[in-house]
C-alpha cells in the first residue's frame, strides 16, 4: 500500500514530525508513504524519506493565482499515477483543493486531516474560511489530532484521533545531557524559559517576549530559547534588540538537536493564539518539562499533569509569577519517565496510523 501524504513542504516543524515518528516506526513492508509538497525546493527531511523508500514529488504553489496551473498540474499527476487510492492531506483546510483533484480522479480515500483550532490570519484567510465549509464534501475520512481540531474542521461529523506521537526515547531527560548543553550555550547558573516552534503570528512570540521582559527585569540570570524560524523572525529580532534583550534572549534557528535543547531548559512556556495539539508540548513533557500554555492550547494536551494552561487575556504578571514559582527543584527524570506508556509514545501509537489505513483499504476492495 502507498500512501500519498499531503503537506506544505517536509522542514522539522511539529507536523513534519510527527509524520516522520509515524514513517519510521511502521511496517515499510506493508505500508509506505509517498509526498507530495507544495514548495519548489527539497525540505530538511527529503533525503530521509527517500531513504526509507519512500517518493517526493512538488507541486506548485497554492497561491490564488496559480490555482488554474495547479489544478492542471494536479490533474495529469493523479492520471499518471492510479497507484494511489488513499490521499491524506494534512494542510487544514487548504485541504480541500488536493482532495477536490482526488476526488475528480476517482481517487477512492481521501483524507483531511485537522491539525488546528483556528485560522491563520494571511491573505488566504477568507479563501481559507470558504474552503473550511466545503472540505466534507470533498474529503469521505476524517482525522484529526484531537478533539478540538476535529471538531473545528469537521462540526459534528466523526473523526479519527491519531495521536501527535514522539520518538520517546529522545526525549527523556538525561542530567548529563543537560549539562554539556547549557555549558556549550554559556547556560550554567542561568535559569531558561524555553519555547519551541514556528515564528509565526500563531505561536504569539511577541506577548512571550514582553512576558520575558518583565521575568528579566525581576531575575537577570533569565534567559529565553526561541528554537525555530518563520515570517516573524526579523520583526522579533528588532523587538528584542529595542528592548535591549540581545544578551537574554537567544534565537537558535531551527535545529536537528533539538531533543537535546529541551534537557537544557527549565520551562517550557507557549502563549499561543491557537493549536491542535502542539508537538513540542508533547515533547517538552517526555523532557520532564513543566508546560505553561494560554487557554487556546487545547487542555488535551495535558498527558502528564504538569501542564498550567494561563487566559490569554491575563496580565503579562500572571504569567511571570507562575514561571518564578516553577523554580524550585523537581525531579525530572521520574517525570519523563513516569509517561513513557502513555499514547503519545510512537512505539504505543504507530499501530492505530497502520491499523486505520489497512481498514481503510479493506473498504475498496
Amino acid at each position: 500500500m502507498r500512501v500519498l501524504q499531503v503537506v506544505n513542504d517536509m522542514h522539522r516543524a511539529g507536523l513534519e514530525t510527527m509524520l516522520m515518528n509515524y514513517y519510521r516506526n511502521m511496517n515499510r513492508d506493508e505500508i509506505q508513504f509517498d509526498f507530495l509538497t507544495h514548495r519548489p525546493y527539497k525540505s530538511d527531511y527529503d533525503d530521509e524519506i527517500l531513504s526509507l523508500g519512500g517518493k517526493m514529488y512538488y507541486a506548485p504553489r497554492l497561491y490564488p493565482q496559480n490555482y488554474l496551473n495547479y489544478f492542471k498540474w494536479m490533474k495529469d499527476f493523479f492520471a499518471k499515477h492510479l497507484e494511489y487510492q488513499i490521499i491524506h492531506s494534512h494542510i487544514d483546510a487548504m485541504s480541500y483543493l488536493p482532495l477536490m483533484t482526488a476526488k475528480k480522479a476517482g481517487v477512492p480515500i481521501r483524507i483531511a486531516h485537522s491539525h488546528n483550532t483556528s485560522i491563520d490570519r494571511d491573505f488566504k484567510y477568507p479563501l481559507k474560511q470558504l474552503f473550511r465549509t466545503q472540505i466534507t464534501g470533498v474529503a469521505n475520512v476524517y482525522c484529526a489530532c484531537g478533539k478540538e481540531a476535529g471538531q473545528f474542521l469537521f462540526g459534528k461529523r466523526p473523526f479519527k484521533v491519531i495521536p501527535n506521537a514522539i520518538e520517546v526515547d529522545r526525549f527523556l531527560y538525561h542530567q548529563e545531557v543537560r549539562h554539556r548543553v547549557r555549558m556549550k550555550l554559556n547556560l550554567s547558573g542561568k535559569y531558561v524559559v524555553g519555547h519551541v516552534g514556528r515564528l509565526s503570528y500563531q505561536k504569539n512570540h511577541d506577548y512571550l517576549i514582553d512576558i520575558f521582559e518583565e521575568l528579566y527585569q525581576r531575575d537577570q540570570n533569565a534567559r529565553l530559547l526561541l528554537i525555530g524560524t518563520g515570517d516573524k523572525e526579523k520583526a522579533l529580532r528588532d523587538k528584542v534588540q529595542k528592548k535591549a534583550l540581545e544578551e537574554a534572549v537567544l534565537f537558535l534557528g531551527n535545529r536537528e538537536d533539538v531533543n537535546e535543547l529541551y534537557q537544557a531548559m527549565d520551562i517550557f512556556v507557549m502563549p499561543s493564539f491557537f493549536e491542535g495539539i502542539p508537538v513540542t508540548g508533547i515533547e517538552a513533557q517526555f523532557s520532564g518539562l513543566t508546560c505553561l500554555f494560554s487557554d487556546r492550547v487545547p487542555s488535551e494536551v495535558d498527558f502528564s499533569g504538569n501542564c498550567v494552561f494561563i487566559p490569554l487575556s491575563a496580565n503579562k504578571s500572571v504569567w511571570v509569577r507562575k514561571i518564578m514559582e516553577e523554580r524550585k527543584e523537581k525531579d525530572r527524570l521520574a517525570k519523563s519517565q513516569r509517561v513513557v506508556g502513555t499514547q503519545y509514545n510512537i512505539q504505543n501509537a504507530h499501530s492505530i496510523l497502520e491499523d486505520y489505513y489497512k481498514e481503510l483499504e479493506s473498504r475498496i476492495k
